[in-house]
Formats: structure tokens, sequence, C-alpha cells
């Protein structure tokens, strides 16, 4: 059982929230902004042991668009950071607009040596992209290390379909491997997948507790999502012996309120779970995808 607390931070627009815990005294707290309708990374430093009150201002952006041309020329949107020795890999989506469909998504890096302050890319071009393996395009993607390996678990949109007039992605959630967090190689397992009505599958938070896994994600149906509570995102929960057979929760573990006026009122998304000194911790978007900032609920009870 989840305890939603409150909205932590509302100066902005802050989508998909992407937490760095391993500094010292504060928690990093990174989140794309939108500028002129194109994502724009960015962060704050907020205090664990004070209910994440902010510390900083926002800072940033962090990272600047791509060339025209490039994969991430119309915008950038932090999804995951991993502790790589002594550096820091800071994951991104890379959008471009498209005439057929409205834009495409592949996976960027950033690499910090110095403790996060400063990022750059590694390369120009995407280190998780869409290839005969994965012909849709690559969204957000939660990642472990284990024995060595790189484990992702990432959005994948295979499908566009016309809905109310627009054309709508239907993404799930797949596996992928890597040996060095730069090379990317799916496997075609999908791990949650959409149950009937469903359109997207978004944002999976994994983590490794004993020798069972968890996957936190949000969850929105084909149509109808963008203001109607019912519809719109909610964040689901799924365990796993082996991190690729998943058994996913029937209900919900945090939806919308409902209520008019309330912060995350229509809709719940993009979690990211942490592990503090008092359990779990999750950060996650309401209203707007990220229109009305970023929030916390803590966990009271684990049901496993």
């Amino acid at each position: 059982m989840w305890e939603r607390k409150k909205n932590i931070f509302s100066e902005h627009f802050a989508q998909v929230p992407v937490v760095d815990d391993v500094l010292e005294g504060r928690w990093r707290i990174y989140y794309s902004n939108r500028i002129d309708g194109m994502s724009h990374p960015m962060y704050i430093d907020v205090d664990p042991h004070n209910s994440f009150s902010q510390l900083s201002e926002p800072i940033g952006p962090v990272l600047e668009l791509g060339r025209p041309g490039t994969f991430d020329n119309s915008g950038i949107m932090p999804t995951e950071i991993v502790q790589v020795g002594d550096l820091k890999y800071l994951y991104y989506i890379g959008w471009t607009r498209r005439v057929d469909v409205p834009y495409h998504n592949n996976l960027g890096l950033a690499i910090s040596s110095d403790g996060g302050d400063t990022y750059r890319k590694y390369s120009d071009g995407p280190v998780f992209s869409t290839s005969h393996a994965e012909p849709g395009y690559v969204g957000t993607i939660s990642i472990l290390v284990e024995d060595d390996v790189f484990r992702g678990w990432y959005l994948s949109c295979r499908d566009w379909k016309m809905i109310d007039g627009r054309m709508e992605p239907y993404y799930d959630i797949k596996h992928a491997t890597s040996v060095d967090g730069i090379v990317w190689t799916p496997d075609g397992v999908t791990c949650i997948e959409l149950n009937e009505g469903e359109g997207g599958i978004s944002q999976a938070s994994v983590r490794k507790r004993g020798q069972e896994f968890e996957m936190w994600f949000s969850y929105r149906m084909e149509a109808d999502f963008r203001e109607n509570p019912e519809n719109a995102y909610h964040i689901g929960h799924a365990r796993s012996d082996d991190g690729l057979s998943w058994n996913r929760m029937p209900l919900p573990v945090l939806g919308p309120t409902g209520r008019l006026g309330d912060w995350d009122g229509i809709m719940t998304a993009y979690p990211y779970v942490v592990q503090s000194d008092s359990g779990l911790v999750m950060f996650y978007n309401g209203n707007g995808f990220g229109a009305s900032g970023i929030g916390y609920a803590r966990q009271l009870s684990d049901t496993r």
C-alpha cells in the first residue's frame, strides 16, 4: 500500500522524474522541462530528510539539443541514471519530429565524470535505437546491473493508430541487455503486455529485493486518456523471479484522485522508485504529463 504525500515541485513543466540518490546529503531529481514545445533536461536538489524540500533552484538545461538531422534535435528527456565506477551514466530519450506520425524516439547517453555537475553526450547518435530487432521506437528505460551485465526494461513502440482524429502510439515494456551500457541488444521478450483497451505502458522502474524483481510502471487506455481520469495514466505493479516473466497485479497501486483541483486528480504517471532509510519512495508526475510538477508517495506496507 502506498500513501501519496505531496507535490514537491511545480515551478514549471517537469516530466519523468529520475532520481540520483548517490549524493552527499541530498538527492538530485532530473526531469524534462518543456520550452517552446520541446523537452529540455534540468534538475533540482532535494533534502531526503525533510520531506524532499528543495535545496536548489532548477538548474539547466544540462544538455543542448542536437543539431538538425540528429536523433535528439527536437527534445531531450532524462529516463535513467546509473553509477558506473566513478562515472554517472545519464540515459535520455532523444526526440525527432516526423511527417507520417508526430514523433520518433531513440535512447541517448550522457556521461558525467565530476559527480553529476556537468554531462557530455557520449555520441551524436543514439546508443539504443530503431533496428531490425526493434522496428518501432525506443522510449523510457529502467536499468539494473547484475553480474557485470546491464539489463534494461524499456518502452517499445511497435504501432500507431488513428484514434479520434489523431495518430496515437501503442507501446509496451520489453527487455534488452548490454555488456557495457552502450551497445544494447533487445531480446524480443515482452515483459508487460497491453491489456485489452490499453494503449501504452511506460517508464518502468525496476528494483530487486532479495531474489525477487519488482516493477512499477504507468499505463493508460488507448483513447480519451489526456483529461479523463478513468482512462489516463495509472501506476501499476508487477513481480518476477527472473526479470523476464512478470506477474502483473490486476489493480493500480496509485491512481488519480479524481478530485477537481488536485495536482494528481486526472493522472498519475512515470514512477521512479528509490530505497530510502525509512522504506520505498515513489516519485511521479500528476496531471498533464508533468504540467503540474513532481510529487511523491511512500510505501506503507509490503504485501510480498
